[in-house]
């Protein structure tokens, strides 16, 4: 699925989310997605190449970039790499925003580069052990981490164009935040243009120009995702998948698999079994 609003929750003993990239056996890529969080990943081992807006980036061994809140990213992990994801709420920096509820960081290098991994790897480092007080540790290489982004990779002129997308891509966000709440039930276009006191014809340019996708194919992304899920952990039906995940009928999430996954989902559920089984 392309142009995904992505819901980011923090660890239950941290202010923020860190976590070590789910991409880190490679041959992985994530499709175009944005969050209001502020988002940093710093590459200990291997190679990544992020996509933002527009942008090529390409980060090495003790290399990160940070992706600014509802920033259009995609991210590409060919090989298997260590790499260190922190995710941290927007309202962490409210106390700098420029405009619009809005702070901007950098993503070009800067001196204090070396040093700012070294925080990182120290602070996962930390988390990982868990020894006595271990938060505390944390939260004060965290508040270093802070520091150094507000004081030496903050972005202080920014253009407007900027600030309106941001502001637009957060409209939006609200918007695939009730798809999200409500991917079962029916979510024709003009309900929730109507749910939101927009005309069907601007919310469906608004998903075209800010998510790089219609509106019909975000919906059926967001079902097949949690049926992804479904088909997964639980040994349901597919029909009964389909029907709990707001598909029309088994016929209708088969094919949305199969064109996303490759193979049908009885198939790719046997499979699964048979990789289990080799396992055990």
């Amino acid at each position: 699925m392309e142009g995904s609003h992505e819901l980011v929750l923090p660890n239950e003993d941290l202010s923020f989310r860190m976590f070590l990239f789910e991409g880190k056996d490679g041959n992985y890529v994530r499709e175009k997605h944005w969050h209001r969080s502020i988002e940093m990943f710093v590459v200990l081992e291997g190679k990544l190449d992020f996509y933002i807006n527009e942008e090529d980036i390409h980060l090495d061994k003790k290399t990160f970039v940070i992706v600014n809140s509802n920033e259009l990213h995609s991210i590409s992990a060919s090989l298997p790499n260590k790499t260190i994801v922190l995710q941290m709420p927007l309202q962490t920096f409210e106390r700098y925003y420029t405009d619009e509820q809005f702070i901007c960081f950098t993503h070009r290098e800067r001196v204090q580069d070396e040093q700012l991994v070294e925080l990182v790897e120290k602070m996962y480092a930390t988390y990982q052990e868990k020894e006595i007080g271990y938060e505390l540790q944390v939260q004060s290489y965290f508040y270093r981490l802070l520091y150094l982004m507000v004081t030496k990779y903050r972005k202080m002129n920014v253009s407007g164009e900027i600030v309106r997308e941001h502001r637009n891509r957060n409209r939006l966000s609200s918007i695939t935040g009730y798809i999200k709440e409500n991917f079962k039930e029916d979510l024709s276009l003009e309900g929730v243009a109507q749910s939101f006191g927009y005309s069907p014809t601007y919310l469906s340019r608004m998903f075209r120009k800010y998510a790089k996708i219609n509106y019909k194919e975000y919906v059926q992304g967001i079902r097949l995702e949690y049926a992804y899920r479904e088909l997964t952990g639980s040994d349901a039906l597919v029909e009964e998948i389909a029907e709990h995940n707001g598909f029309a009928d088994g016929r209708a999430f088969a094919k949305a698999f199969q064109k996303k996954y490759g193979v049908r989902p009885s198939e790719f559920r046997r499979r699964q079994k048979s990789e289990d089984q080799k396992m055990s």
